[in-house]
């Protein structure tokens, strides 16, 4: 059934609010939540892949007229590395969350994010999007302050009141939108839009749309809130959010600007590729300057939007497909990085560098973990960051946009500078005296659950041709969107 990576989440959210402040029952719930969420997601992909795009009209009322979910080749492949980074995360949370934020509800505030993540991934049209997006935000809100500390909340100011313009911009492109064409259905609108006498109105509206989903996948010059904001939060939440928020963005923004905005292409897209530049270099240079890891990390997310969004200006299948495979890769690479921080403060009772040391003599197996996805950000070979990095630098260079293709080049050797700079200070060098508040023990949760999401990201590089194969699948079913419009429309 299309609805049940909606209706998972939500059952789980209220039976674990049913078991509030029973820590125990609630992360045995958790378990089997997010467990199942994965098996699903998983049929999904198969029965998406074997049988086709797979569609459900909410209350029986047909396209355009009532609620549409629908999985494609690209919304089954999201589904499924966010149902993984789902379950790692509950993983990692059992040791890593403290027993305060356990029992006020955060398996049930993960759930209903998951909840609006998922929505946002299957929904059929404009509004519906608007509203997954309002429910993971709200989810998301009480995460980011959760436990109430003064920079939590410092953090989270700034994080809702960005948020909250970027709804409102989004709002009102959905009302200049159905005033245009009468319908908010992403098949019909692909249908209505190249109709309309006046293109222009159309591209303003895109424009709308390309800020609204900017600020909330933080492209330049939008991105100021993401690294005041995500490091104020327990390590396990800013690597949920890494994983997930920023991509549900992207995601949006692919989707409209392959169905829908597809009229001024040398306009809006070359907008988009200038903007993925700016993104990448601000991103890199910000990382560059920063001793805090999870700040350092933070501004990484930005970066590696930059990259997303160069696949989407390029607009070739090629380019596409490289960011499919990019988004996923970054999921796993990225989420992997914050939940070794999380481990590196365990074990160093500290974020910042300058006082950190000596890790490779303490914890090599550590070391190794933090080697292969901080290699595979900056694209070393045979990693799956190198392929990803790959695919979008042959689709710049054959579609001769030498720029873009430099720039990202140059900012790939920046990332494998921040990443040196991780290196050398936490791993090689001798901390010169013991921290004053030593760390705690490292739970074997956090280990395995790292080491788990450590060896799928290697594997996901080991693997690229079939996984390439799947989202070149996607990439195709993108830019031929008929028979997306077909099956929803039921013709």
């Amino acid at each position: 059934m299309t609805a049940t990576p909606i209706l998972i989440p939500l059952t789980f959210a209220i039976l674990c609010l049913i078991a509030w402040q029973r820590s125990a029952i609630q992360h045995v719930l958790g378990f089997i939540g997010s467990g199942l969420l994965l098996f699903d997601s998983i049929y999904l992909l198969n029965k998406v892949y074997f049988s086709g795009i797979q569609t459900t009209q909410i209350g029986g009322w047909p396209a355009p007229f009532g609620i549409s979910l629908v999985i494609d080749q690209f919304s089954a492949l999201i589904l499924v590395a966010a149902a993984f980074i789902a379950l790692v995360i509950v993983a990692y949370a059992k040791a890593a969350i403290d027993p305060a934020r356990l029992r006020y509800g955060f398996h049930p505030l993960f759930f209903l994010l998951i909840m609006g993540v998922n929505g946002a991934f299957i929904t059929g049209d404009l509004f519906n999007l608007y509203v997954w997006f309002e429910v993971l935000l709200m989810a998301s809100f009480v995460l980011i302050a959760y436990g109430g500390e003064r920079p939590q909340i410092e953090g989270a100011m700034k994080y809702v009141m960005i948020n909250l313009l970027s709804s409102t911009l989004f709002l009102s492109a959905i009302g200049l939108t159905y005033s245009l064409t009468g319908t908010l259905n992403f098949a019909h609108l692909s249908r209505i839009i190249p109709t309309i006498q006046n293109p222009h109105q159309i591209t303003v509206v895109a424009i709308l749309f390309l800020i609204a989903f900017g600020i909330k996948s933080a492209v330049f010059p939008l991105f100021f809130w993401l690294p005041a904001s995500y490091h104020t939060a327990p390590v396990t939440i800013t690597a949920l959010f890494s994983a997930l928020l920023t991509k549900v963005g992207v995601y949006a923004l692919i989707r409209v600007f392959t169905m829908l905005f597809v009229n001024d292409i040398a306009y809006t897209h070359t907008i988009i590729l200038v903007i993925s530049g700016f993104t990448m270099v601000t991103g890199v240079l910000g990382a560059a300057a920063q001793t805090d890891i999870r700040r350092l990390l933070s501004f990484h997310i930005i970066s590696q939007i930059g990259y997303l969004l160069m696949g989407l200006g390029l607009f070739t299948p090629g380019s596409l497909s490289a960011t499919i495979y990019f988004m996923i890769h970054i999921m796993l690479a990225k989420t992997a990085l914050f939940l070794i921080a999380g481990i590196m403060q365990r074990v160093l009772g500290s974020f910042d560098l300058k006082k950190m040391g000596s890790l490779y003599q303490k914890r090599v197996w550590l070391s190794i973990l933090f080697l292969i996805p901080a290699l595979s950000l900056a694209g070393l070979p045979p990693l799956s960051g190198f392929f990803a990095k790959l695919g979008l630098i042959i689709s710049g260079l054959e579609t001769n946009h030498w720029l873009i293709t430099i720039t990202a080049l140059a900012v790939s050797f920046m990332t494998l500078y921040s990443m040196t700079k991780v290196w050398n200070e936490a791993f090689l060098k001798n901390s010169e005296k013991p921290l004053r508040n030593p760390g705690k023990k490292v739970s074997r949760w956090m280990v395995f659950s790292t080491i788990c999401l450590v060896f799928i990201s290697l594997l996901f590089g080991f693997l690229v041709e079939p996984i390439s194969q799947l989202t070149l699948s996607a990439a195709n079913q993108l830019l031929n969107p008929e028979i997306y419009i077909g099956v929803v429309l039921g013709e």
